[in-house]
């Protein structure tokens, strides 16, 4: 049967990150389940990006669908050789947004998810895929909303879905009802109105902006390599990611800026539809403003300016 959603991530074999093993087979065990649970056919494209030569592939290494599943796996090993011709080569263990075109180039399905390998789907987010509606026109984004690593202590994927959706850290991404304010703001703020006078006011005040830049601004960028959904057609008008030869912060905002200018529509599920996001102690969103300054400058591919 041939897949409706094809969905791409990438890692590598040395446990990078912290906990990155736990991490990726929570993912991949939540994946295999909840297609299970809501019968969509899906395949899975794991490039495995310069693998460590002393480590097991990610394929030995991670859970496996047995006859029957609805989710099919394929790993594609980009090897050493192929990354040490890049310039950053030896500081930059793994390129994300290149081994993500990797997978969109090889997907099967015609709609296909780029995401990372530290989320679980909600059942609302499932419950949308179930529907196959996805046009092609359109790209699609998630909310992430970020959980503890508590998440851990409990065995089955319906137990880590059901301690997710009541132990939230913080939401990323925008609310679809109110693109001109600022994301992840406390739920008294819907709730008592303000969010949507303000939103009301930004849209006055707008109309006497730029539209173009407007419509950039309204674009869903924060966390949106964790989840953004397109018809391959989509993905190779843009030509998937940049493919730059640094640090990848703020690739995966490139593609939905390239995806707005060529006339796609975004669409925005309802928060309740998002990714649970595992906490980390090293991720973005963990560390202090002094933090991801340093993270910043020590990344290759920043601007350096010269005397």
């Amino acid at each position: 049967m041939k897949p409706y959603l094809s969905i791409v991530t990438t890692s590598r074999n040395d446990n990078h990150g912290g906990q990155m093993w736990q991490r990726m087979e929570l993912f991949v065990k939540g994946l295999i389940y909840q297609f299970n649970k809501y019968k969509v056919p899906a395949e899975l494209l794991v490039i495995d990006w310069n693998p460590a030569p002393d480590c097991k592939p990610l394929c030995e290494i991670l859970p496996k669908p047995v006859n029957g599943d609805f989710l099919c796996i394929r790993y594609i090993t980009v090897p050493p050789a192929i990354h040490q011709q890049y310039r950053f080569s030896k500081v930059l263990p793994l390129y994300q947004m290149i081994a993500k075109n990797v997978g969109i180039r090889r997907a099967s399905a015609d709609y296909i998810l780029c995401t990372n390998v530290d989320l679980l789907f909600s059942d609302p987010l499932m419950q949308i895929m179930s529907n196959q509606q996805f046009v092609k026109d359109t790209f699609y984004r998630a909310n992430r909303k970020d959980v503890s690593s508590r998440i851990y202590d409990f065995q089955t994927v319906e137990n880590q879905l059901s301690f997710a959706k009541y132990n939230v850290i913080r939401t990323l991404g925008k609310n679809s009802a109110y693109l001109n304010i600022h994301t992840n703001l406390p739920s008294l703020f819907y709730s008592c109105g303000l969010a949507k006078f303000l939103n009301f006011v930004f849209d006055i005040v707008q109309g006497y902006r730029n539209s173009e830049q407007v419509e950039i601004e309204k674009l869903d960028t924060v966390g949106c390599g964790d989840f953004t959904l397109m018809h391959r057609n989509a993905w190779e008008a843009i030509a998937g990611y940049p493919e730059l030869d640094f640090y990848s912060i703020h690739i995966d905002t490139m593609a939905l800026i390239a995806a707005k200018s060529l006339g796609l529509k975004q669409v925005i599920f309802p928060t309740e539809a998002c990714t649970y996001h595992i906490e980390h102690t090293n991720g973005w969103e963990t560390l202090s403003a002094v933090e991801r300054l340093k993270f910043i400058h020590d990344k290759p591919g920043r601007i350096r300016h010269s005397n």
